[in-house]
């Protein structure tokens, strides 16, 4: 007889995605202790993310298919935990009734953030397994390919990884279309990023099984739906074994394939690029987000652009006075500045941190601490031209380059930090 001692609902994880290297689950009021025969404690061994929006019309039985799969393979070593975005159609909700009649099912709802990638590694923060895996909550993944994939792992695979593209594996019903899409993807990836989208044949995978040591206290930064991409390049993966499975249509609900999804498939592309290139490596040298500075040289620039041209149109097309055009048009460049860098600068950031209120503190954060870097600027000019005496171009481009850097950083610190963990 087993006894479940712990609170079915999750509480929302926000902070750093990072995978901790044991299972927090000792810390958290929602332990889940599984108690076999007299007292005997019975460790879970397998931890299954289903991540959801609007899946209530597949929730059930894929919860239901999932247990009795599970329950054959690991009886009593197991768990499932839904993470739902918030779904407008209450599929958190109808999870949490469910784990009445499934006591190994686990549910998160979360309301401050979105995204698939972010929602299945919540799930793994959460999780107590030292065996971490994802399947979709579509029924588009058949769950019998759960015990291959397990057993894989068993036999000493880091990864193991459900794939459309060796034997047995396929497509059910897809048209001409979105296989050329598929396969254009593919060999995108291979040209931008080989060394880590050759390793698999299938790197768009979403439903693999991963050792928790193959990807623990790795720093991750996933972008759109393709979450395999990120354990292959920033996880330690040795052994990768594939399993063929045919890709289901949906039976109910809609799907979540859209333009928007390439095209995060692409900048995550070459975020991985980058960060696992020259430029990665000698950023982790110094111990300082290269990658993340020159993007943010980069908006400045685009910020002195808007500056230099506003100042031109209000002061010199429109007559306005001078200092009221310099401030206009300051201020404009500094909103410029402000959306491009809580997009893509610091765009994984900012996702984790959504709401109208922590928008507009970024934004009065950043604001300040750009007119103190407008402040530090001319103290360096002086100091520089008047102190030093080198020449007046010369010294105002010196005390830039240290204004920028002081605005990155303070701004990296301060302004996108993240502090708020539940």
């Amino acid at each position: 007889m087993i006894t479940i001692g712990y609170t079915q609902l999750l509480p929302e994880l926000s902070g750093v995605l990072q995978v901790p290297r044991q299972s927090t689950a000792a810390k958290q009021p929602c332990d889940k202790i599984l108690e076999a025969g007299a007292g005997a404690i019975a460790p879970v061994r397998f931890s299954l993310v289903v991540p959801t929006y609007n899946e209530s019309h597949n929730l059930e039985r894929i919860v239901a298919l999932l247990s009795e799969r599970l329950d054959a393979v690991l009886p009593n070593r197991y768990e499932i935990i839904v993470v739902d975005d918030n779904s407008p159609d209450r599929t958190w909700q109808l999870a949490e009734t469910l784990t009445a009649r499934y006591p190994h099912l686990r549910v998160m709802r979360r309301q401050q953030e979105r995204g698939l990638s972010t929602a299945v590694i919540r799930g793994w923060q959460a999780a107590q397994g030292d065996v971490l895996g994802v399947i979709d909550g579509d029924l588009q993944h058949p769950p019998d390919v759960l015990q291959l994939l397990l057993d894989a792992i068993a036999q000493g695979a880091d990864l193991a990884v459900a794939s459309r593209n060796v034997d047995g594996g396929g497509v059910s019903t897809w048209s001409a279309m979105r296989r050329f899409l598929s396969r254009g993807a593919q060999l995108l990836g291979l040209i931008l990023l080989p060394g880590v989208v050759s390793r698999v044949s299938d790197p768009m995978s979403g439903y693999f099984v991963v050792r928790r040591s193959a990807i623990a206290d790795r720093s991750l930064h996933p972008l759109g739906y393709k979450i395999l991409l990120e354990v292959l390049g920033r996880g330690k993966i040795d052994e990768i074994t594939e399993v063929g499975y045919v890709f289901q249509e949906r039976e109910a609900g809609e799907s979540k394939v859209t333009w928007k999804q390439y095209r995060d498939y692409i900048r995550h592309l070459v975020r991985l690029r980058i960060s696992l290139g020259r430029l990665g490596r000698f950023s982790q040298r110094l111990n300082f987000p290269v990658g993340r500075f020159v993007r943010f040289a980069f908006v400045g620039l685009s910020g002195l652009a808007v500056d230099m041209g506003l100042l031109y149109l209000l002061h010199g097309r429109l007559g306005f006075g001078l200092t009221r055009s310099a401030i206009v048009a300051a201020e404009l460049a500094i909103i410029n500045n402000f959306f491009w860098n809580d997009r893509w600068t610091f765009g994984d950031l900012a996702q984790q941190q959504q709401q109208r209120h922590q928008v507009i503190k970024r934004f009065a954060k950043f604001n300040l601490i750009c007119l103190m870097g407008l402040m530090l600027k001319i103290l360096l000019l002086n100091l520089l031209f008047n102190g030093l005496h080198l020449n007046a171009y010369l010294a105002n481009l010196l005390a830039i380059a240290a204004v920028t850097l002081w605005n990155f950083w303070i701004n990296l610190k301060l302004s996108w930090r993240i502090t708020q963990v539940k």
